[in-house]
């Protein structure tokens, strides 16, 4: 038989074709899992960092804790302290919240916390990462240990219508105190220390001649020296002659004013919640009107005629006071005056020193610092 050759086409360039398919499917496959990899990377680590803004935001509110801005807040849900958008102290990002008042010790700090790179996905609309933590703290008080109306390392005298008083009393006016507590002390000074009265002054309570009270007591409270207390005064103003009131912008408490040192006078008041603590450098002169909070003073502090201070007053010099008729000058909480020149305390015209448990427990809470809970303070909020 005779054998024809037909012509038949390879299946060559088909299976060539056909791989080529294949391995382009691998490969593109092989691509996309590579690129799920690297965004789901990609996105672990910016809720990573995004996760240690948030820390280090809460880190930075409770380390800086601003007394003025978040202790005197009304409780939640009446109103709430906002913290701006912030930078991260290591610049890895930024951070902003809410700060919450529980009770008048507790507070819930609410920060979120975003990444640089998150920052600008979103500029871009597009993927970002933000952590939201919350963080329960307490206020910490400081341990300033006041023991009685007058607290000097020398003599004093009270002379006129003075009246130094260790009975507990409630200012005028102020609610939502407890119930005053049993007598103190009204005038506590070193054993060679001797308190005189003439004319009408009177010393109502013991006089406790201490043989602990030195120069640290005026100094060292705890934890916190006067120095301390110095750096974290609101106020700071040269020695000189101040009249100081409250003063108000827009109906609201002006804190910028620098003569405005709260209103013990009117405690609901726009400025009745305002305690700041005010450090006078050198010698300080009053004459009038009135300021609450802590008062340092690092000279002789001299009232003249009539004011009225409610918290606690330390000056490393000496204290006197002047007046007469209706010129009073009343101090509510406790004195602490170190006289460094061991001269005499004069205290004359109608000076009146009276103990206050709750000026003191207000002016140390108002100003205290804060500190997260023992345990159970962290939480992830989503």
């Amino acid at each position: 038989m005779t054998f024809i050759a037909r012509n038949e086409r390879g299946i060559a360039l088909p299976i060539a074709i056909f791989a080529l398919v294949i391995v382009g499917a691998l490969v593109a496959a092989a691509f996309f899992a590579g690129n799920q990899e690297l965004r789901l990377a990609e996105n672990s680590k910016r809720v990573t960092e995004s996760f240690g803004v948030a820390e280090a935001g809460i880190a930075e509110l409770v380390r800086t804790w601003d007394p003025v801005a978040y202790n005197q807040i009304p409780t939640y849900p009446a109103a709430q302290a906002t913290v701006p958008m912030t930078t991260a102290p290591s610049r890895t990002g930024s951070y902003s919240g809410s700060v919450y008042k529980l009770n008048d010790n507790i507070f819930l700090m609410d920060i979120s916390g975003s990444d640089t790179a998150s920052r600008r996905a979103a500029a871009f609309r597009t993927a970002g990462a933000r952590q939201r933590i919350g963080l329960l703290t307490r206020i910490r008080p400081l341990a300033i240990d006041i023991q009685a109306s007058l607290t000097t390392q020398g003599d004093a005298e009270v002379r006129g219508n003075s009246v130094v008083n260790g009975t507990d009393q409630t200012p005028t006016g102020w609610t939502s105190c407890d119930p005053p507590g049993p007598p103190r002390t009204a005038v506590r000074t070193t054993t060679s220390g001797d308190v005189t009265t003439s004319g009408n002054g009177e010393v109502i309570g013991p006089v406790h001649q201490d043989e602990n009270l030195n120069d640290e007591t005026f100094t060292q409270y705890g934890d916190v020296s006067f120095e301390d207390l110095v750096a974290r005064a609101q106020i700071v103003l040269p020695g000189g002659n101040y009249r100081t009131e409250p003063a108000l912008t827009g109906g609201a408490c002006d804190r910028s004013r620098v003569t405005n040192w709260g209103d013990g006078l009117n405690p609901t008041g726009p400025c009745g919640t305002y305690y700041p603590i005010v450090y006078i450098d050198g010698d300080l002169t009053t004459n009038g009107i009135q300021g609450q909070g802590i008062l340092l003073v690092r000279g002789n502090l001299e009232v003249q005629g009539s004011y009225e201070y409610f918290g606690i007053v330390i000056a490393l010099g000496e204290l006197r006071t002047s007046g007469g008729g209706t010129s009073i000058a009343h101090f509510w909480g406790g004195v602490m005056a170190r006289n460094a020149s061991l001269d005499t305390q004069n205290l004359s015209g109608q000076a009146t020193l009276g103990f206050s448990t709750c000026a003191i427990e207000r002016a140390l809470q108002a100003t205290g610092v804060s500190a997260p809970l023992r345990s159970r303070s962290w939480v992830q909020l989503f």
